[in-house]
């Protein structure tokens, strides 16, 4: 790998991390102010790091096949999509009871024969790196969430 390919790819790693951490930070606020009595669910925020070129496989994978799998499987989809501020990056954001349903429901989920003779192959193939982050979500936020959850792949801006 050359100097300046693996320059470029810790900068992106540095910038997918802190971007990562911000977004965190702005959903994170208003869970803080949850009373103990207040439900709350897990959320699950992963981010995808792709290969140059492959986010509308990766998307038209991911709707046609992955996400009516998803939603088969019972797993609680969020909010997903393109991310608008590059051309190779995707979310996807999943809702559980707590940490351990997302546990139990993910090790079914990826172990399953549906998903390993399904869309794995073709997902994989597009994803370089990615990165998951866990919270904790008032069911208001995830509500907003919901609605601001685009899913069409809009043009990046350059």
């Amino acid at each position: 790998m050359a100097l300046s390919s693996l320059v470029m790819t810790v900068n992106r790693l540095v910038v997918r991390r802190v971007v990562i951490a911000g977004l965190t930070a702005l959903l994170v606020w208003p869970a803080l102010a949850l009373h103990a009595n207040q439900a709350s669910r897990v959320v699950e925020i992963r981010s995808y790091n792709l290969k140059p070129g492959t986010r509308d496989r990766f998307h038209q994978v991911f709707e046609t096949e992955a996400l009516p799998m998803l939603h088969r499987w019972k797993v609680d989809v969020v909010a997903y999509g393109p991310s608008l501020h590059d051309a190779d990056s995707y979310y996807l954001m999943r809702a559980y009871a707590n940490a351990e349903d997302r546990q139990r429901s993910e090790d079914a989920f990826y172990a399953s024969d549906e998903w390993r003779r399904g869309p794995r192959e073709a997902i994989l193939a597009c994803i370089d790196t990615y990165t998951t982050v866990v919270i904790r979500l008032d069911e208001a936020t995830l509500q907003g969430l919901r609605k601001s959850g685009a899913s069409k792949i809009e043009p990046v801006a350059r």
